[in-house]
């Protein structure tokens, strides 16, 4: 095992659950905030321009999600423009498939990492006495991933690197997955309805 690989993923997941994850959040959820103004100003320009791409646009957006699973950007913003465009069941649907891929390969970057990245100690960190539990407990793989900002990442590469088995894996990881992408998706419905109904910050 690369002795340098290891450390160095430890060393970003050990500063994502300090201070770069408060940092992280605030982004995310600034830009969040900014997407779904715009798509509430602009939803009918913005679905036009994505049907027009046609079947591309959401094979795209399900890719973005695996590919932007080894950095801190959140993909909730992509899951906002496919609930505006193709509305929130296939929206929720586009993001429980791609969340499903990012979480793979976050599982798959655990198992190329094993104890010299000391994980052990980072576990131990996480809240709501979540670190005591064995990482193979489903108690442990579904709340875990619930925790906002890093939880998900987290719990996938842990379970990788402790060698969850991969059935029990992805049968949590549906489960947390589905429900986040409902919640996202039908909160954004609401929410841009919401913002077009009190005609606020100058919306029609």
């Amino acid at each position: 095992m690369d002795y340098c690989f290891a450390r160095s993923i430890a060393v970003i997941i050990d500063s994502a659950m300090k201070k770069a994850n408060k940092f992280w959040t605030f982004i995310g959820v600034l830009l969040f905030a900014v997407v779904v103004y715009f798509l509430a100003k602009n939803a009918d320009i913005v679905t036009q321009v994505i049907y027009k791409s046609g079947a591309w646009a959401p094979i795209i957006a399900t890719l973005l999600y695996p590919l932007l699973a080894p950095t801190p950007i959140t993909t909730d913003p992509i899951t906002v423009i496919m609930v505006v465009t193709y509305g929130p069941w296939a929206g929720a649907g586009i993001a429980l498939v791609g969340n499903t891929l990012a979480a793979l390969l976050e599982y798959y970057l655990g198992t190329r990492i094993n104890k010299i990245a000391n994980f052990e100690k980072n576990k131990k960190k996480l809240p709501f006495g979540l670190g005591k539990m064995p990482v193979n407990s489903v108690v442990f793989l579904i709340f875990g991933r619930m925790i906002p900002g890093y939880g998900a990442k987290i719990i996938s590469i842990l379970a990788g690197t402790y060698r969850v088995p991969i059935k029990k894996y992805i049968w949590t990881t549906l489960v947390t997955t589905s429900l986040g992408s409902l919640l996202l998706a039908f909160g954004t419905t609401g929410l841009v309805s919401a913002l077009k109904s009190l005609k606020i910050f100058g919306l029609n």
